[in-house]
């Protein structure tokens, strides 16, 4: 069975497939899909996850072997299998087509691959997981389709756009559906649920090109705190609410957690920053990840947590101490005892 990225939230409601193949060349909407899948397993019981890089002299054996085993912590399993050509090779496919043949109970095979091309989808180990399962391909949205994504993206989050506001936003991220989800947030967080119109996207366009607040980010995963200390004195000297702050050092926080979490359970590092965008913030997030291990990450969030009950007057405290003390902590620099 085949079906479109927006598609998947309706049909994974009504339960799961045992094989999901998932195929594109646009990261967000390939992430957000393998996401939604592991979280609907998890949901429902698939709490171990073996995950799987199908490089070149990869052996098949172990995805037949893991078939074939017993679960040794859950009765459900996710395997998780990358195949980062799209192309499994003679062994491979046969494995592939012997997996689908017979899917193994209580199990979720996982896999995902760049754009397949029209004769790739016909070969026969593509033919089979699809026969067994469900295919998502994800294909780059032209304008209009990026228009109604981001309508949707919006309207999920209480936010009703007009159509000037959506043209607007369009001409900014040009495409790119990372750059769109990141505005999105910060419109979010700035404006509040409502109605969102062209002039609310141009003060919130203005306002973050001078925020500075992913230089802030930057500096404190190149492990530079005298600059990223200097950023955020600036923020604050510019009335930069603290909200706007916390979302942008949380966002990287959790971003980076998740790719250590998945770096534990085996995923490969240029596997994990294939991602990233752009391409030239690799080597910080890299540096970042040897820096911090999931530990360290995980009190990094539970930290940018309390910074925001701080924020909404739930705790008791000083946002901007709040802020500076995780912003030292993510650049590795020693942090004020109040923060522990």
């Amino acid at each position: 069975m085949q079906i479109k990225p927006e598609q998947l939230e309706a049909h994974l409601e009504k339960g799961l497939a045992p094989v999901y193949l998932l195929s594109g060349d646009e990261p967000l909407q390939m992430m957000e899909a393998a996401d939604a899948v592991r979280a609907a397993a998890r949901a429902r019981g698939h709490t171990e996850r073996l995950v799987f890089s199908a490089d070149a002299g990869f052996d098949w054996g172990r995805l037949r072997e893991a078939a074939q085993s017993l679960s040794l912590f859950a009765s459900r399993r996710i395997l998780d299998l990358r195949l980062p050509t799209g192309k499994p090779g003679a062994e491979g496919g046969r494995a592939l087509e012997a997996y689908a043949a017979q899917p193994p109970e209580d199990t979720v095979l996982l896999v995902q691959c760049p754009r397949l091309e029209a004769k790739e989808r016909k070969t026969a180990w593509c033919r089979a997981l699809e026969g067994a399962g469900v295919m998502l391909q994800v294909w780059p949205l032209d304008r209009s389709a990026t228009e109604a994504w981001m309508a949707r993206r919006l309207r999920q989050r209480g936010l009703n756009p007009t159509p000037e506001a959506l043209r607007l936003l369009s001409d900014r991220v040009e495409g790119n559906l990372l750059a769109a989800a990141q505005e999105m947030e910060k419109l979010l967080l700035l404006t509040g649920p409502g109605e969102l119109d062209a002039p609310a996207v141009l003060a919130a366009v203005s306002d973050s090109a001078r925020f500075g607040v992913f230089d802030l980010v930057d500096a404190a995963l190149a492990a530079d705190a005298p600059r990223a200390v200097r950023i955020l004195q600036g923020l604050r000297g510019e009335g930069t609410e603290p909200a706007v702050v916390l979302w942008a050092l949380a966002r990287e926080i959790r971003g980076l957690h998740r790719m250590a979490e998945r770096g534990q359970a085996g995923e490969p590092m240029r596997q994990l920053l294939g991602a990233v965008r752009p391409p030239r913030r690799q080597p910080l997030v890299r540096a970042a990840l040897g820096r911090l291990p999931e530990p360290a990450l995980a009190r990094l969030l539970a930290g940018c947590a309390r910074a925001d009950r701080i924020i909404k007057g739930l705790e008791t405290g000083s946002p901007w101490d709040e802020l500076l003390d995780w912003t030292l902590a993510l650049a590795g620099a020693p942090v004020p005892s109040r923060a522990c």
